[in-house]
């Protein structure tokens, strides 16, 4: 007998950012609202409301432009600690129904309800009463996608917004793949979804039908999981302790650097930001990345990996700044600067070094 299917739900709140704002200020309720920087300091829209949405506003464009689209836009400054206090409100709720609830980001999560806490059997009975209760605890929806696996319960979140629910049943998965684009599939961004169209591949059913060699020359390595999504086969767990996999931070100026020691202190800054990030958290990183935007906006990055994880301060920055030096920094107007961390290890997974053993 086969293994019956798992049921996992995606709740993804609604323009979450702007949303709280206008929950919180009534003077921004049914106005175009976006969250981010101001247009004059460069700023970037960090989250956009459906009435702002409705002008082609988007999250990650220049608020400049934003309000170029928009000029009746009103631009709020972000407060995250005001939103990441609604996420833990939020996720309290998520885990009343599972103790399998695995966080995404500040407002989205995936669940698994298959065996819950209030013996429901029914998952979409369960998104029900999650969307119900973020309603009435924090005045504010959520969309929610019901789907044998976390691929599908991705795509269903978001096909019914603001305030959806949509249920893929696993005998409606078929049904449910035929016309999809390319783009639904985990993993193809524009790039990668202009290479599959440029070779004939533009739905689901394309990828499923391609020779395998060429769906390899154009994708490379990622050839084999697309052709597993494209027939709905997603076998990842919900994983409620998902590690972190890098740690980052960056800062757009006001206006372009050109010191190059001031370059420099603002590469060791980001680059103590970092790890003392890191070490809150019980991290150490091998790799530390570097990030830079010149004033036309091309942007390069540098990676540097050691055998030795650190959450070490100094070593990070200094690394960093061995990284900015193969740069044209020192050279070009610098309009952004970030500094990453990754192949993160936690404390438990750290292995003595040889002179470190015990006898």
């Amino acid at each position: 007998m086969s293994e019956s299917p798992r049921r996992i739900i995606h709740v993804d709140m609604d323009a979450f950012y702007t949303s709280v704002e206008q929950r919180d200020d009534p003077a921004l309720r049914g106005k175009p609202v976006a969250v981010g920087g101001p247009a004059a300091s460069r700023g970037v829209v960090a989250a956009a409301s459906y009435e702002a949405r409705a002008f082609g506003v988007r999250s990650a464009m220049p608020m400049a432009r934003a309000v170029r689209l928009c000029p009746d836009l009103v631009v709020v400054q972000p407060d995250f600690a005001r939103y990441r206090a609604v996420s833990q409100q939020m996720m309290a709720i998520l885990r009343s129904s599972t103790p399998l609830v695995e966080p995404l980001s500040l407002d989205e999560a995936y669940l698994d309800v298959t065996d819950n806490l209030w013996g429901e059997p029914l998952a979409t009975s369960v998104a029900k009463t999650l969307k119900a209760r973020i309603r009435a605890e924090l005045d504010l929806t959520a969309s929610a996608g019901v789907a044998p696996n976390k691929f599908l319960a991705k795509i269903a979140s978001g096909w019914k917004k603001p305030d959806g629910l949509t249920v893929i049943a696993p005998e409606r998965v078929e049904e449910f793949l035929r016309e999809l684009p390319v783009e639904a599939l985990w993993g193809v961004g524009p790039v990668t979804a202009k290479k599959l169209r440029a070779i004939g591949i533009g739905r689901l059913l394309d990828v499923r039908s391609a020779d395998d060699e060429r769906l390899r020359g154009a994708v490379g390595s990622l050839a084999g999981w697309l052709k597993s999504l494209s027939r709905g086969e997603d076998p990842r767990p919900v994983e409620p302790d998902r590690p972190w996999k890098s740690l980052s931070g960056e800062t757009t100026y006001e206006k372009d650097l050109v010191d190059p020691e001031q370059i420099r202190a603002e590469i060791e800054r980001l680059a103590r930001r970092t790890a003392a990030s890191l070490e809150r958290r019980g991290l150490r990183a091998r790799t530390v990345t570097i990030k830079v935007r010149y004033a036309n906006f091309s942007t390069v990055t540098r990676s540097h990996t050691a055998s030795a994880p650190t959450h070490d301060a100094a070593e990070i920055a200094a690394r960093a700044l061995a990284l900015l030096a193969r740069t044209d920094a020192a050279r070009r107007p610098v309009r952004l600067l970030g500094v990453g961390a990754h192949g993160l290890l936690g404390e438990s997974e750290l292995v003595p070094a040889p002179d470190s053993l015990p006898f």
